[in-house]
């Protein structure tokens, strides 16, 4: 199977979209997604780019996405975070995984980041194995913290 891997363009956010949507169904979450076509347009192309995207192609089809944004830490300085790598589920042991993680480690060394950050659900053992095979370290000791656009506004309501 012949595939590129390439930055996103803008033209390529409706397919980016659906395979954002494949992996909330795949992660049991069918009705997280709320952004849009447009948002992701906006988002990662506009004026203030907030992420930055890879698409992994194959013909005109795009089976596959790293997508990740700068970050800074306290202790390590610049960092980039991994927000989501998707391998259209059809592609899965393809090797696309392999090539969109060398993609992003690759981007990441360019930028000379110091470290490069994700999470991964502790049920998807799948997920969990492979990055463990590319020297990917899980820390088990620590949770995921959210506030969501609920949780903001009640928390924004509290202070008045």
């Amino acid at each position: 199977m012949e595939y590129l891997i390439r930055d996103a363009k803008k033209e390529d956010m409706a397919q980016v979209l659906a395979l954002v949507q494949e992996l909330a169904d795949f992660e049991k979450e069918p009705d997280a997604v709320v952004i849009s076509k447009e948002d992701l347009e906006r988002d990662g192309f506009g004026k203030n780019r907030l992420f930055h995207c890879f698409v992994a192609e194959v013909g005109n089809d795009i089976v596959g996405i790293a997508l990740v944004y700068p970050r800074y830490s306290t202790w390590k300085g610049p960092t980039i975070h991994l927000e989501d790598l998707i391998v259209a589920e059809r592609m899965r042991g393809s090797g696309l995984g392999t090539a969109l993680l060398n993609k992003v480690i690759q981007y990441g060394h360019d930028l000379g980041v110091r470290r490069i950050q994700w999470e991964v659900l502790d049920w998807n053992d799948p997920a969990i194995e492979f990055y463990e095979k590319k020297g990917a370290k899980v820390l088990r000791d620590w949770d995921v913290v959210q506030m969501d656009e609920q949780g903001i506004k009640n928390y924004i309501k509290s202070l008045n």
